[in-house]
């Protein structure tokens, strides 16, 4: 799953409330706003990938039973949702640059959402395998078509608002999520499935209908403007590339962290609520939850804590919030200490890798969202395997303080991130 890097809300423009914003490009006879069809139609594709993704995601235990799954070949059915994710991620990099953010965040979403119910009806686990390759490259190609776009809109904005489009896609997992937990008893996987994937298409169509009316710049005129022509030459030639290219890796380096931790905890944190806190089985739901909601509303909050702190700021204090709950929440054996451990991880996490994701697409344009989000979903893919090898060595409180430790090091590499200048290719 879909980061705007300034040294400080004096130095960026992008970070300060004073700043002059610039022509929001609508529709013509459009009055600029801060919240134009553009940015509410990408929202919505942000909030209908994360309902999709829930919509599975809670759904994984019928499909597992449907094609009599053991435990590790669940486990290598899921990577491929990962393995089609990030092989199609370049691609879809390449596509943005080549037809425009707002035609592929349209054809990925849509691919996702018809995708959705194909699971229901695999009854083996290589066929399960290669549906969620389908979806999984939907769902790559979603994540950097729709960073893209968002990359575009903060820029024309002038406002730190990419946190608002994660937000989106927070409020819609939790909708995905509750809603297919509420149709679990009385609708089959493969009805639930075919009706979130109604509801995806329905909102691609209009949201689509929206994003491409609004947004007739999405489509890329480098090519035949000389005064850009000039500008990258020049700065082919002044060995800016290489400089973007290695801000770039370091900003997919702070989503690999932070995805790390986002990873581990999804699969990892009820378990230790239970085994190590000896938390009930529905207080460590909850713990899950407060998670979840902690992260949403930092998100929500997202733009107005950016404009006030700075995104650079914002990331190395989320960082450094995120570590001391971790911390909290795996050696405080209380179930209060660690419920408030993993709220404060939530809020800690919220906003460092939409921040880190828009900070590339600024740098290096849509391949820097690629690059970026590639790695980002490296370090989701890795976090819960990592934990499992480290909670065998030394037990599982102990291996969940490496969640701490990656929570710093995205902090401290946001700040050395943040003191070199951003320039773009």
């Amino acid at each position: 799953m879909p980061l705007l890097n300034k040294t400080d809300a004096r130095s960026s423009a992008a970070d300060s409330p004073a700043s002059a914003p610039r022509t929001i490009r609508t529709a013509p006879g459009s009055t600029p706003r801060t919240w134009s069809a553009a940015r509410l139609a990408l929202t919505a594709f942000f909030a209908v990938d994360g309902f999709l993704f829930a919509a599975w995601v809670v759904r994984i235990p019928d499909i597992r039973l449907q094609v009599h799954a053991s435990h590790s070949a669940l486990g290598l059915a899921l990577l491929c949702i990962s393995a089609g994710a990030v092989a199609t991620m370049a691609l879809a990099g390449r596509l943005v640059v080549r037809y425009g953010s707002g035609p592929v965040t349209v054809g990925s979403v849509a691919l996702v959402a018809l995708a959705v119910p194909l699971p229901a009806h695999t009854h083996s686990v290589a066929a399960l395998g290669g549906v969620l390759l389908i979806f999984g490259a939907g769902y790559g190609a979603a994540n950097v078509s729709m960073n893209s776009a968002a990359v575009e809109l903060v820029s024309e904005l002038r406002r730190p608002v990419m946190p608002s489009f994660h937000a989106g896609y927070s409020l819609g997992g939790l909708l995905g999520a509750a809603v297919g937990g509420l149709l679990a008893g009385t609708l089959s996987a493969a009805w639930a499935l075919a009706l979130g994937g109604a509801v995806g298409l329905l909102v691609t169509a209009a949201a689509g209908a929206v994003l491409l009316r609004s947004r007739p710049a999405a489509r890329p005129a480098v090519r035949t403007a000389p005064a850009a022509r000039t500008s990258r030459t020049a700065a082919k030639a002044s060995g800016t590339p290489r400089h973007a290219r290695l801000l770039v890796v370091l900003l997919g380096l702070t989503a690999l962290f932070t995805a790390y931790g986002e990873g581990a905890l999804a699969d990892w944190a009820t378990l230790h609520l239970t085994d190590d806190v000896h938390a009930s089985a529905g207080m460590a739901a909850a713990g899950y939850a407060a998670f979840a909601f902690a992260m949403t509303a930092g998100r929500v909050s997202g733009t107005w804590l950016s404009i006030r702190l700075g995104a650079t700021r914002l990331m190395l204090l989320g960082g450094l919030t995120a570590a001391t709950g971790m911390l909290i929440a795996a050696l405080v054996p209380s179930v209060p200490a660690a419920l408030g451990g993993f709220v404060l991880v939530g809020i800690g996490l919220a906003n460092i890798f939409p921040l880190a994701i828009g900070r590339a697409g600024e740098t290096g344009g849509p391949q820097g969202v690629a690059t970026a989000s590639a790695l980002g979903y490296a370090g989701m893919l890795i976090g819960p395997p990592v934990i499992g090898f480290l909670a065998d060595a030394v037990g599982l409180p102990l291996a969940l303080t490496s969640v701490a430790a990656a929570a710093g090091t995205a902090g401290v590499l946001a700040l050395v991130v943040g003191r070199r200048p951003s320039r773009t290719v």
